[in-house]
């Protein structure tokens, strides 16, 4: 048997000498129980809050996930003896997981329009006596999030609490690895006794997250996305008798998963459900010889820019960087960049360009770009024709057509198959496809004339999901970059193009 989780606590030195921090300054703060076959344990756990954190809280919550023993029963017999009208009691109809129990917790908080709110587990193994040193930060105003954190030495070691060695050692392990690939500075990501801001989970997407032990992994990974500031405290580390229905393998490897599918998303290689709301469709390919890249070389800086098709904004934000003046045409009504436009018109280029360019008061431009925009429309001509007449004495157009003669579709085509896909040669929405003579008699039937062209590369790191900034990437880029140049029309993956009018002897 282990030393009881109160003398431990007493024998570090925790008692109530700092709960004039259990304030809530008149923020509304809640308490979520998780209990699961909490019989043993629930009561000792709600006895140990501070009586002063009782009286500053407004509400504590166990929510019981249809446990197979008493634990509800007990619950409500507590509330009954204790005459605590704070304490509230839902017992859920089927077992929803660890992570489902915490998102009916948090959408229950966040209906009846609580402020923040703490995790507190069942089971007795996180301390209630330091509640308020969870919620105090946010009350303070100091966090969006606090995480209680184990590895500290102010209450002593993880060791010496009782933690067993492997889960020591596979805590620091998954800790250095989730902050490597996040770019974070946690000492834990792994203790399950956290609070949270209201204002904060409501801008999270809880619906599509796990319901399983990552769950706490996934709401990191997604406050620290979303740029929410993340604290951490010292907690004491306790094991007693509890049974811990984690199985210490799948949780690793679920964690390890989580994180490979954030950053696949992130980096638009694959779009997993759980973290899809920071899915892009059409990313910025960073790569040194992709369509992007080309394009903002022959785009320059200090230039007046008209982007047709221009999405949500993201390459115009590249090219605003380089000092240029971007406007925009795209049916979205307001894209995530829009701050990357000098001006914006939310217009259907099927009309073609002159309706919606009258709205933007911008002048004329430099260069019009279209790019992956006029394969998607029935009448192309009537954009590149309208284009023509938005360009300054010198100005020209630039387009990017997928080569729809890449060594891929080629191959396919072989096997007998020509099948759509959600984005890319192929791309589902595609009403035309182009080879490098096609996409020239484009633009020579619209009256221009052909300045350079040039092919870029397939975009490998989107189909093995490897950052373009990784050295192997790189080098396979350069050498891919060379073999293209050799064969543009096999391995070109975009042409891109650059026009102007054709001068006639009267513009001459």
């Amino acid at each position: 048997m282990k030393a009881d989780p109160v003398r431990r606590l007493n024998a570090l030195g925790i008692d109530a000498g700092d709960l004039d921090r259990a304030d809530c300054r008149g923020m509304r703060v809640g308490i979520l129980v998780v209990a699961y076959n909490a019989v043993g344990t629930l009561v000792s756990v709600l006895n140990r809050i501070p009586k002063r954190v009782w009286q500053n809280i407004e509400e504590v919550a166990v929510f019981d996930d249809a446990s197979g023993d008493s634990t509800y029963e007990l619950a409500v017999g507590y509330k009954t003896l204790a005459d605590q009208y704070k304490l509230q009691i839902v017992r859920n109809r089927a077992n929803l997981g660890y992570g489902g129990n915490q998102k009916a917790g948090y959408r229950y908080f966040m209906d009846k329009g609580f402020d923040a709110v703490v995790l507190l587990h069942g089971d007795g193994q996180y301390a209630p006596e330091i509640l308020h040193h969870l919620y105090g930060k946010i009350v303070a105003g100091e966090a969006d999030a606090v995480l209680g954190s184990r590895m500290t030495s102010r209450y002593g070691t993880p060791l010496g609490g009782g933690m067993p060695l492997y889960k020591y050692v596979g805590n620091r392990i998954l800790s250095e690895f989730e902050n490597r690939a996040l770019g974070m500075q946690l000492s834990e990501f792994h203790s399950g006794y956290r609070a949270y801001s209201l204002r904060a989970l409501r801008n999270v997407a809880l619906d599509k997250m796990t319901d399983d032990f990552h769950f706490d992994t996934e709401i990191i990974v997604k406050l620290h996305h979303q740029g929410f500031r993340i604290a951490e405290v010292p907690i004491p580390t306790y094991y007693g008798d509890e049974i811990c229905y984690v199985n210490g393998m799948k949780y690793a490897y679920d964690v390890v998963r989580a994180v490979r599918r954030y950053r696949s998303t992130v980096r638009s290689a694959r779009c997993y459900p759980e973290f899809e709301e920071y899915f892009v469709r059409y990313p910025v390919k960073e790569a040194k010889y992709s369509s992007h890249s080309i394009v903002q070389r022959l785009v320059g800086s200090n230039q007046d820019v008209l982007d047709l098709g221009c999405g949500e904004g993201y390459f115009a934000e590249s090219l605003r960087r380089d000092g240029n003046r971007v406007s925009g045409i795209d049916v979205i009504p307001v894209p995530r960049r829009r701050e990357a436009f000098a001006a914006y018109c939310c217009a259907n280029l099927n009309h073609g360009v002159l309706p919606a360019a009258k709205t933007l008061s911008t002048g004329r431009y430099d260069a019009v770009l279209a790019m992956d925009v006029l394969q998607r429309l029935p009448h192309p001509e009537n954009v590149l024709r309208d284009a023509a007449t938005l360009l300054k004495e010198n100005g020209r157009v630039v387009i990017a057509l997928a080569n729809v003669a890449n060594v891929t579709v080629r191959a396919a085509l072989a096997f007998g198959r020509f099948d759509y896909t959600q984005r890319g040669i192929l791309d589902r929405n595609h009403l035309r496809f182009y080879t490098r003579k096609t996409a020239r008699d484009l633009l020579e039937r619209c009256g221009y004339e052909i300045c350079s062209e040039r092919a870029s590369v397939m975009p490998l790191e989107m189909v093995l999901d490897v950052a373009p900034r990784h050295p192997a990437m790189r080098a396979l880029h350069t050498v891919l970059g060379w073999c293209t140049n050799l064969l543009p029309g096999l391995l070109g993956y975009q042409w891109i193009l650059v026009a102007r009018p054709k001068r006639t002897p009267e513009t001459s």
